[in-house]
């Protein structure tokens, strides 16, 4: 579905994301896996498009140089120029770490902006899906999102996702700050969302535990770099991924 090929990132001289290439098949979870500055986000950013936004908002200012080069494959066609509104059209949503909610809205009203697109029967049955998977949004239905919790907020977040209808699901960082209770309930709510829409799902994310028993296949990077693949068991009974990131 996914075919990422010799993918290099430079912000200026620095080197974000180096010649990584990564493939990601229909109805699959697959993480990446890395520590902070590992250049997860540099790539979901590429992934989704966003990256492409990114570098003409900077060359007008005259700031920060972006190169980006290799090749992004969406069901066999090239859209490494692709602008990102237009992946978002073919199905590839990028869900952010803190991705911006609107705060003097209510959660309905944020989950009908998110479907503004699409038929008011789809935009219904997502609302469901993210009620049935968030019980605490249902409750607060009609408080304003700027009152929620950072967790409820993620929550909210994905729910928005889901209304646009993704077939490639991109989620970055979204266990970050959130409790180890929350996460529970993500992590079995991303469970869920594929089993019930079969949507294809790639989770970017540096706290491994949580994530590595539910994907079927991993790649962890260091420096903008591969630097290990496997399906989630194999990464969970790897001395390096354990000692790297389960602290023994």
């Amino acid at each position: 579905m996914l075919e990422v090929t010799g993918m290099m990132v430079f912000y200026e001289n620095a080197l974000a994301v180096n010649d990584l290439s990564l493939t990601v098949e229909a109805g699959q979870i697959v993480g990446v896996i890395g520590s902070n500055s590992a250049g997860k986000t540099t790539l979901m950013n590429t992934i989704s498009g966003l990256i492409l936004d990114l570098r003409e908002k900077e060359r007008r200012k005259g700031g920060e140089r972006i190169t980006v080069m290799g090749t992004v494959r969406f069901e066999d066609r090239d859209i490494s120029d692709l602008p990102p509104h237009r992946r978002a059209e073919i199905g590839i949503v990028l869900c952010r770490e803190r991705h911006p909610v609107f705060g003097d809205s209510t959660v309905l009203e944020n989950l009908r902006i998110a479907g503004h697109l699409r038929a008011r029967a789809e935009v219904k049955q997502a609302m469901d899906l993210t009620f049935e998977l968030f019980p605490n949004l249902a409750r607060y239905k009609r408080k304003k999102a700027g009152f929620l919790s950072g967790g409820e907020q993620q929550m909210l977040a994905i729910g928005m996702a889901l209304v646009v209808k993704p077939r490639l699901l991109l989620l970055d960082e979204p266990l970050l700050g959130l409790s180890p209770a929350m996460q529970t309930t993500l992590v079995q709510a991303i469970k869920t969302v594929r089993q019930e829409t079969g949507v294809t799902i790639v989770i970017a994310e540096q706290f491994a535990r949580p994530i590595l028993p539910m994907i079927d296949f991993g790649y962890v990077i260091e420096n903008g770099m591969l630097t290990m693949t496997g399906s989630g068991q194999e990464l969970m009974d790897n001395p390096e991924i354990k000692s790297a990131y389960f602290g023994h």
